[in-house]
C-alpha cells in the first residue's frame, strides 16, 4: 500500500510538471482557424503565434492578424512568446521582436497586407533587393499597422 501511494504522488507530480510547460503549439495546416480572423491557417509563410506567461496559445493566419491581437485584446497581457513564420523557410518560427519585416505586393500575405517576415536585418534587405517594398523593424511594423 505504501509503493501504491509514492507511485500516486510521483504520478501526479509528473502530470503537474508536464502540464505546466509554456511554449507554442504545432499549427495544424488547413485545420487550425485564424484567432483575430477566424480564416483556416493555410500559409506557413505568413502563419503567426504568441503564448501567453500562463501557458495560453493563440495562432494567427497572418502576422497582421497577431500585431491587431496585441494592439487590441492581448495590449495587457504578458507574453512568454511572440513568434512569426521566417518568409525564407517557412513552417520555422523566429522571435518576433528580432525578425525584419518587409511590405512587398510582389509578396501577398492572407490579410492583403502584403507584410512577410524574415530571420533578421540582413534577411530582410536582401529580400527587399528581391521583391522590393519597404522593410521595417518589430516597432516600425507596430506603428505601421496600428489599429
Amino acid at each position: 500500500m505504501n509503493n501504491m501511494i509514492r507511485y500516486l504522488a510521483f504520478s501526479l507530480i509528473l502530470v503537474f510538471f508536464t502540464a505546466c510547460q509554456v511554449g507554442p503549439e504545432e499549427i495544424e495546416y488547413g485545420t487550425d482557424a485564424c484567432h483575430f480572423c477566424d480564416m483556416t491557417i493555410v500559409a506557413p509563410q505568413h502563419a503567426a503565434q504568441i503564448v501567453t506567461s500562463k501557458g495560453r496559445s493563440y495562432k494567427y493566419d497572418a502576422i497582421e492578424c497577431m500585431v491587431h491581437s496585441l494592439q487590441d485584446e492581448f495590449k495587457d497581457t504578458e507574453m512568454a512568446y511572440k513568434l512569426v513564420a521566417d518568409f525564407g523557410n517557412p513552417g520555422k518560427f523566429i522571435n518576433a521582436t528580432d525578425a525584419g519585416y518587409l511590405v512587398s505586393e510582389e509578396i501577398q500575405s492572407p490579410m492583403g497586407e502584403n507584410l512577410s517576415a524574415f530571420n533578421g536585418k540582413e534577411a530582410v534587405e536582401q529580400a527587399q533587393k528581391e521583391f522590393t517594398g519597404n522593410t521595417f523593424t518589430w516597432d516600425e511594423i507596430q506603428n505601421h499597422l496600428k489599429l
